[in-house]
């Protein structure tokens, strides 16, 4: 069995604020060290999980920020790290070359979610987006183009909201691991990291133990982005085949998935521009 594993940090136990998962800010360095540190705990909680459940294979994504945030001498020495950018594919690097399961490790709720720890899509310029009609975050979104190379998210560790949001999207078979509960953006009633490890060793086993069904959606499939500011769907319209669909709305049609996941992360890095 090949197991794949993205892994972000803001869904880590004990992670509540912006300074433990900032690596560019040098006021941030001592809570971002510890911030790497429960991260790579938890992914390594993940491989452990993988092979008891018979994974032969186990390649970690580092996908948080700058995407180098996993401490490499301290991973697992069976899994393979993806580490560093930019990766075409982003958070699912690597996804196209085959998977049994996908599990999607420090996730957390999309943007603007009530009492959610540190709630966004992929950066603060986006308020909110929709894939045919839904709103979805990065759980979705990923989950969509998991989907689309035949790979099913098996499990999904983070805080409630995060959790919440995987079952309501995914089907009560997904399975949910619990390491937070979120109090509001900056504030969780967080397990002891050794406790998450446990629930993730124990949950990714048991997931990796029943099978699930890809989250594929509809060809063709439409996207739509709303921007924080207009000047921001300024920049984001010059997608080429982009749509402005108001002062803040950019939107994207497409039949293949695919191509419509690159024109979402064209959209939110041409809207970036200061």
């Amino acid at each position: 069995m090949r197991v794949y594993v993205s892994v972000d940090m803001e869904g880590i136990a004990g992670i509540v604020h912006e300074d433990q998962t900032n690596p560019v800010d040098p006021r941030c360095a001592a809570e971002y060290a510890r911030g790497r540190k429960l991260m790579t705990e938890e992914a390594n909680a993940a491989v452990e999980g993988a092979l008891a459940a018979g994974a032969g294979f186990v390649l970690l994504n580092d996908s948080h920020w700058d995407m180098r945030n996993l401490l490499a001498e301290e991973l697992h020495h069976a899994a393979v790290l993806l580490s560093g950018g930019p990766k075409r594919l982003s958070m699912l690097e690597g996804i196209e070359a085959g998977f049994d399961a996908a599990l999607f490790i420090g996730y957390h709720a999309k943007a603007g979610t009530a009492r959610a720890v540190l709630d966004h899509t992929m950066t603060d310029v986006v308020r909110d987006v929709r894939l045919n009609g839904r709103s979805m975050g990065e759980l979705g979104l990923n989950a969509a183009l998991a989907g689309s190379y035949g790979v099913p998210v098996a499990l999904v560790s983070g805080d409630d909201a995060a959790a919440a949001e995987a079952r309501d999207l995914l089907g009560p078979e997904v399975g949910t691991v619990v390491v937070k509960e979120a109090v509001s953006r900056h504030a969780a009633r967080s397990v002891a990291p050794q406790v998450a490890r446990r629930r993730i060793r124990e949950g990714v086993a048991e997931a990796l133990g029943r099978p699930h069904r890809p989250f594929v959606p509809p060809s063709p499939s439409a996207i739509e982005v709303d921007f924080t500011f207009s000047y921001q769907a300024d920049y984001a319209e010059l997608a080429p085949g982009s749509v402005r669909h108001g002062a803040l709305t950019v939107g994207y049609t497409h039949p293949d998935f695919r191509e419509l996941f690159r024109a979402w992360r064209a959209l939110y890095n041409l809207a970036k521009v200061e």
